[in-house]
């Protein structure tokens, strides 16, 4: 038996991608986000072979994933190309792509962090997330980036937050070896 309908996570994905487009078309916004998630969520991501990103509970994830993390980030979207949702599990997947408002001069076309981008989320019910893993490729992240900083399209908040990771201010941060996020993962019933 199913632990939601389709349509039920389905309706709330729908809402979770609208306020996301919605959130980068504008100056501010992310931070309203946080809306989304169960009191008691955890949203984490890895930052390489050294650290990993975790968030528990709505304050963290408003403060820190869509405070600190999406500081420099204004304006960028997030377009959701492919969708996998499993009612029996609560789960949705999703792969996105992560382009800049900024247009690369050699191209033409936005930044974009090229390579895979996407969310693993856990629904909750009533609208909330309980967990969210994403991923990306922080190699070409970095590339991007570097390239933007080259060209003078790095944005003030996005340079303010690469001089505080510089000098290690970055709140969710941890060791990898403190943080197994397979270990957070349910085990399925049918496992």
């Amino acid at each position: 038996m199913a632990k939601f309908t389709y349509e039920e996570m389905k309706a709330h994905l729908d809402r979770w991608v609208e306020a996301n487009r919605a959130a980068g078309e504008k100056a501010e916004g992310w931070d309203k986000m946080y809306e989304f998630y169960t009191e008691d969520a955890l949203y984490s991501w890895n930052y390489g072979p050294d650290k990993e990103f975790v968030a528990r509970g709505q304050e963290q994830i408003r403060d820190w994933a869509f405070g600190t993390e999406m500081a420099g980030l204004e304006e960028w979207r997030y377009r959701y190309i492919r969708t996998l949702i499993d009612p029996e599990k609560g789960e949705i997947v999703v792969f996105w792509r992560q382009q800049a408002p900024e247009e690369d001069p050699e191209t033409g076309k936005p930044y974009e962090i090229v390579g895979t981008g996407g969310s693993w989320f856990r629904y909750a019910g009533n609208g909330k997330w309980s967990w969210q893993r994403d991923w990306f490729d922080l190699g070409n992240a970095v590339n991007c980036f570097v390239k933007m900083m080259e060209n003078q399209h790095l944005s003030e908040g996005m340079q303010a937050r690469m001089d505080r990771q510089a000098k290690g201010v970055t709140p969710g941060w941890v060791p990898l070896q403190d943080f197994d996020w397979l270990a957070t993962l349910e085990e399925p019933d049918d496992m």
